[in-house]
């Protein structure tokens, strides 16, 4: 039954955050009950997404990134996949109404992190609107579900704290990445080369 494959697909992404994230785990434990299923499904298809430019080295990230694509637009096109992960967040999508916009810009600011390079303050931005705002904007339409004009009222503050964590991971990681051989901060540029320094 369709109801059953939902079920294990949601569990599905709630094991995937769990074990990506302790803190993330944690942090949902204070959501109300009923909105900790649909944020675990939009961690999990972020998660998968940035294993494939973070951790995929011996494999053709744009390849894999590029099929990740089409079968999360798959997914919420048909509103099923055989990937019980993308098959959660669909049904998230779907329920919540979550803009395609809000996944475009994600799915780009991942690609971009497939090319190590010099960032613009524009380019800086961009990465930050997909990477971080946009993220925080899907879990925004479940917070307010499906109050759109609850949505509207918080959608800048919403934008602002994503890019105010995204910014402290910056800092977190910046050790790391320099040593890294295979540094993975926006897109693989030292945090000192995003404005050309």
């Amino acid at each position: 039954m369709k109801g059953t494959f939902d079920k294990v697909s949601a569990k599905c992404s709630m094991i995937v955050t769990k074990n990506y994230s302790t803190s993330f785990s944690l942090g949902i434990n204070f959501l109300d009950e009923k909105l900790r299923h649909p944020i675990y499904a939009i961690y999990g298809f972020v998660r998968l997404a940035d294993e494939i430019v973070d951790s995929f080295h011996a494999y053709d990230k744009a390849s894999l990134l590029s099929k990740f694509r089409r079968d999360a637009l798959e997914a919420i096109r048909d509103s099923i996949s055989l990937n019980p992960v993308l098959n959660s967040f669909q049904e998230v999508v779907k329920k919540y109404k979550i803009d395609l916009e809000l996944i475009n810009l994600f799915l780009e600011s991942m690609e971009m992190d497939l090319k190590r390079e010099v960032y613009t303050p524009e380019k800086y931005e961009r990465y930050i609107l997909g990477s971080a705002q946009a993220v925080g904007l899907m879990c925004l339409h479940v917070f307010t579900e499906g109050d759109r004009a609850n949505y509207e009222r918080l959608r800048g503050p919403a934008m602002k704290l994503g890019s105010a964590f995204q910014k402290v991971n910056f800092l977190r990681d910046v050790n790391a990445d320099f040593s890294s051989p295979e540094p993975d901060i926006l897109s693989g540029c030292r945090p000192f080369e995003v404005f050309g320094q």
